[in-house]
């Protein structure tokens, strides 16, 4: 099939980062996946939750908005009784719960909790994935300028994070939905990946028939592919000291 920017079905959309975007903010990564962008922010503060106090351990958790003016219509702020809404509450959970994979809570400088901030400002699909990959960056940077200021020694860091997205439309397996295809695919994933290639999570879902085990090989071995190469992104970003990075695939 012809994707509508002419990418091949296993590329990545361009992605582009901006690091240290927000002057306040301990880290911070802007993060652009095609026409996706995704403002991440990380800080750290001496307090814990009541049920993590006594423990000596840190704690590293995640919110997640999409502004209003990011999607195709404009989105209610999720302020105010019954907000915010389930989908936003799910992809909270899972940038936390991936974060939390790969840092080291006994290494956050006692009860220390990590706040990360992902705020979608233009949605075009893959805005929870976006948002992995960018986090993980702004919670590196946030970690190393609290090891600069001597409040820990090494970065409690264990491995990298990234993730991407994977479906099945028109009977195709592809990489990196857009929210073209991701609103017309058969089969619908999201996976996370440390930097040894490793499962962190994988949500799949059939949205019009069920899948095979080789269809499901097939695209986690695509997720799997998609994730390196966005791990090496970070690792050049990381390795080289650069604060602005684009990649096309």
């Amino acid at each position: 099939m012809q994707r509508r920017d002419g990418r091949p079905a296993g590329a990545l959309r361009p992605v582009r980062v901006t690091r240290h975007y927000l002057t306040h903010a301990h880290g911070s990564c802007l993060i652009e996946l095609g026409d996706t962008r995704v403002l991440c922010a990380a800080n750290l503060s001496d307090t814990v939750a009541q049920w993590r106090r006594g423990s000596g351990l840190g704690w590293v958790t995640a919110e997640y908005a999409l502004l209003p003016a990011s999607t195709h219509t404009r989105s209610r702020r999720e302020v105010g009784p019954g907000s915010p809404s389930g989908r936003t509450h799910e992809i909270q959970r899972l940038v936390g719960r991936a974060l939390r994979s790969v840092i080291d809570m006994s290494g956050l400088g006692g009860e220390v909790t990590m706040n990360v901030d992902c705020d979608v400002i233009q949605a075009d699909g893959g805005t929870r994935t976006a948002a992995i990959t960018g986090a993980f960056l702004a919670a590196y940077d946030a970690l190393s300028t609290w090891r600069d200021a001597g409040r820990i020694a090494d970065l409690p860091v264990i491995d990298f994070l990234a993730a991407t997205s994977v479906g099945v439309v028109d009977g195709v397996a592809l990489l990196d939905l857009d929210y073209t295809e991701d609103s017309n695919a058969e089969v619908d994933m999201n996976v996370v990946v440390d930097g040894r290639g490793r499962f962190v999570e994988v949500q799949g879902t059939a949205e019009r028939a069920p899948f095979d085990r080789a269809r499901l090989d097939e695209l986690l071995d695509l997720a799997v592919s998609g994730a390196a190469a966005l791990v090496d992104l970070q690792r050049t970003v990381i390795a080289q000291g650069l604060d602005v990075y684009e990649a096309r695939w």
